[in-house]
C-alpha cells in the first residue's frame, strides 16, 4: 500500500499502525498528489491512503488519474460534507476522518478496500447525512423495487448505522439485515455499502 500525506509524522504513525499486520505491507510513501501519482506508477500498490490538503497537488486534483492505478482510501482531517461526496464520486471507495477511528477501524478499512468493498467511517456517513438533511426537499427518491423493510435498513445504513446496529433497531438478526442489504444490492445494481449508500441517497 501507499501513504500519501504532507506530514512526515503523521506518515510514520500510519505506518507504524499498520506495517504490525501481517496482511499489510507498506510499499512507499509521498508527500504531494505529484509523487503519489510518481509512487503508484512505480509501486502499483493495491490500496493508497489519500490526505486532501496537500502542497503541488492536493488529493481532489489527483484522484481520477490516481484512481486507475490503486483503490483509493481517503485519510483526511476535512470532514466538509461537499469534499466526501466529490471523493466519492470522484473514485474514492472509502473515507475516514482525522480523530474519528481507531488504528483496528483503519487496518479493517484497509482490508475491505483492498477486497473491493466500500467503506464509510461512522464519522463521514454522519456529516454526509446531516448534509443531505439540512438541504431542501427534492423530488421523490426512487424507490428501485426495494421491499418496505430494504428501505429501512437503507435509511439506517445512511445515518451511519453498522449492520449490529440496524439489527437491533429493527430487531432483526444481523444475518437477515445483511440478507436485505444483499438483495438491495442487486437491486440498486451496486456492490458494496459505500455505492449503496450514494445510489440510495441520491449521491450517484
Amino acid at each position: 500500500m501507499l501513504i500519501v500525506d504532507d506530514n512526515p509524522i503523521v506518515r510514520a504513525a500510519l505506518r507504524g499502525y499498520l506495517e504490525g499486520s501481517p496482511d499489510v505491507v507498506v510499499a512507499g510513501e509521498a508527500a504531494d498528489g505529484v509523487e503519489a501519482l510518481a509512487e503508484a506508477r512505480r509501486t502499483g500498490p493495491t490500496v493508497t491512503l489519500l490526505d486532501h490538503r496537500m502542497p503541488i497537488a492536493d488529493g481532489l486534483s489527483v484522484l481520477p488519474d490516481l484512481a486507475r492505478l490503486t483503490s483509493i482510501l481517503v485519510l483526511t482531517s476535512d470532514p466538509d460534507p461537499t469534499l466526501i461526496a466529490q471523493m466519492l464520486h470522484g473514485g474514492a471507495r472509502g473515507y475516514l476522518i482525522h480523530g474519528a477511528f481507531t488504528p483496528g477501524e483503519l487496518h479493517r478499512a484497509v482490508v475491505a478496500v483492498a477486497a473491493g468493498y466500500g467503506w464509510l467511517s461512522p464519522a463521514a456517513a454522519a456529516v454526509a447525512t446531516a448534509s443531505m438533511r439540512s438541504r431542501p426537499a427534492a423530488r421523490p427518491r426512487p424507490r428501485y423495487g426495494l421491499t418496505r423493510r430494504e428501505q429501512d435498513v437503507l435509511d439506517l445504513l445512511a445515518e451511519g448505522l453498522s449492520n449490529a446496529a440496524i439489527a437491533h433497531r429493527l430487531l432483526l438478526t444481523e444475518k437477515t439485515v445483511k440478507n436485505h442489504l444483499h438483495r438491495a444490492y442487486a437491486k440498486l445494481r451496486v456492490t458494496n455499502r459505500t455505492e449503496a449508500l450514494l445510489r440510495w441517497t441520491g449521491r450517484s
